[in-house]
C-alpha cells in the first residue's frame, strides 16, 4: 500500500498507526498506546501500555486482557485531543462498545470502522455512519453472495428449531461465539419455549452485557441444581464451537445441533461443521451493507481490510469510481480460537 506523508493513518508491522496522533488503532503487536475499537481478540491483543476504548467495551476488555490493564474509556461521540489529533469514537454496532474512530488533524477527517453491521440487534448501540474523506472497512463478507436475513426472519427459524425439538424430547445444543453472537440470541429468543443453558466461556460475557443494562434472557449453568436430564431435554444449549466433540457436550444425550454463522451462507458450510442445521448469522456488514455503509460516509477514499479485500477494492473503483485501495492488517475473519475448556464446561478464553 502506498502512503503519503500527509495520510492519517499508515500501516506498519504492529498495526494501523496515527503519525500525527502517535498511537495505533488495533494493533496486533505491543505498542505504547492503542485505541481499541472493540473486544473482541483479534481486535483487542495482550500487552499495550495504554488502550483507550469506549466505556461499554471496559467489563468485557478487563475479563480478556486483565483488571489490570491501563485503560481510558470514552463516550460515544466524547472528543480528546492528543498531539493536536482530534479523536472520538463512533457507534459500529457489531458487539457491547464497538466504535468506529473518527481522527481528524490538517484539515482531514479518517474513520476507522473496526469492525461493524448495519442492523440494529438490541444488544449494542447500533451503526451511525460518520462523514470523513477517507474510511477504513472491514471485508469479511465482501461478496455478493452475503446477504442477511432479518433480526425477526433470523429468530422465527432458531425459535422453530428449538420448539421443535423440545416437544420431542431433544436438547438443542446452538454453536454461537461467546462474545456478541450468544448475547444477541439471548436477547432474541422465545424463552417461553424452554430453558437455556450456557457454557462457560459464555457465562462470564453474559455478566458483562447484563451489568451494562443488555436484557438477556435467565441462563443456567450444567452444573446449577435443578439443571438434570429432564430439564436438558427440553433446553437451548448455547456453546462455543470449541466445545464441538469436547466431553463437556456429552452431558447432551440425542441432542440436535446447529451452528450460527455468517459462513452458513455458503453451501456446504454446515456439512463441514458436521451440524444437524445452520443459521445465517454475523455481527459483520453483508455486501448490501458494506455498500450503504461506505455511501454514507461520503469518503472519496476507501481503504479495506480483511476479508474479500480484492473483491469490494474492485467494486468500489468500477462501480462507484472511488479511490479504493488494500490495507494488509493482521485481522481474523469471523472465526474463534480454541478455548480451554475443563470438565465442568469453565472456559479459559473465547476469541470472536
Amino acid at each position: 500500500m502506498s502512503s503519503s506523508d500527509a495520510d492519517l493513518v499508515v500501516a506498519r508491522p504492529e498495526g494501523l498507526y496515527c503519525p500525527p496522533g502517535g498511537f495505533y488503532i488495533d494493533p496486533w503487536r505491543p505498542v505504547e498506546r492503542a485505541v481499541v475499537t472493540h473486544a473482541h481478540s483479534d481486535h483487542a491483543r495482550p500487552g499495550h501500555g495504554h488502550y483507550l476504548a469506549h466505556a461499554l467495551s471496559a467489563g468485557a476488555l478487563r475479563a480478556r486482557l486483565g483488571a489490570d490493564i491501563c485503560l481510558q474509556t470514552l463516550e460515544y461521540g466524547e472528543q480528546v485531543a492528543h498531539h493536536g489529533v482530534r479523536l472520538s469514537l463512533h457507534p459500529a454496532g457489531h458487539v457491547l462498545g464497538s466504535a468506529q474512530v473518527r481522527i481528524e488533524h490538517g484539515g482531514q477527517v479518517w474513520v476507522a470502522s473496526g469492525d461493524y453491521k448495519l442492523e440494529d440487534d438490541g444488544t449494542c448501540a447500533p451503526f451511525e455512519p460518520v462523514r470523513c474523506d477517507t474510511f477504513i472497512t472491514e471485508s469479511t463478507f465482501g461478496l455478493p453472495i452475503y446477504r442477511w436475513p432479518s433480526q425477526p426472519e433470523l429468530f422465527c427459524e432458531i425459535d422453530g428449531w428449538w420448539r421443535a425439538n423440545a416437544a420431542a424430547g431433544r436438547p438443542s445444543v446452538l454453536l454461537c461465539y461467546a462474545f456478541g453472537k450468544a448475547q444477541r440470541i439471548l436477547h432474541g429468543v422465545d424463552r417461553s419455549i424452554g430453558p437455556i443453558v450456557v457454557h462457560g466461556a459464555v457465562e462470564p460475557l453474559n455478566a458483562v452485557y447484563r451489568a451494562a443494562g443488555v436484557e438477556l434472557a435467565p441462563t443456567l449453568r450444567v452444573s446449577d441444581p435443578g439443571v438434570d436430564a429432564q430439564l436438558l431435554r427440553r433446553a437451548l444449549v448455547l456453546a462455543p464451537p470449541s466445545a464441538q466433540g469436547t466431553p463437556w457436550m456429552r452431558r447432551f444425550a440425542r441432542h440436535s445441533d446447529a451452528f450460527a454463522s455468517g459462513w452458513m451462507q455458503l453451501r456446504g458450510a454446515r456439512r463441514r461443521r458436521g451440524v444437524d442445521r445452520g443459521f445465517v448469522m454475523s455481527d459483520h456488514a453483508d455486501w448490501p451493507g458494506l455498500q450503504a455503509a461506505i455511501a454514507a460516509t461520503g469518503a472519496e477514499r476507501v481503504f479495506v481490510t480483511h476479508g474479500s479485500v480484492a473483491t469490494l477494492v474492485r467494486w468500489l473503483r468500477e462501480e462507484r469510481g472511488l479511490d479504493a485501495r488494500a490495507f494488509q492488517t493482521e485481522y481474523g475473519q469471523e472465526d474463534e480460537p480454541a478455548v480451554a475448556a475443563g470438565p465442568d464446561g469453565r472456559g479459559e478464553g473465547a476469541g470472536a
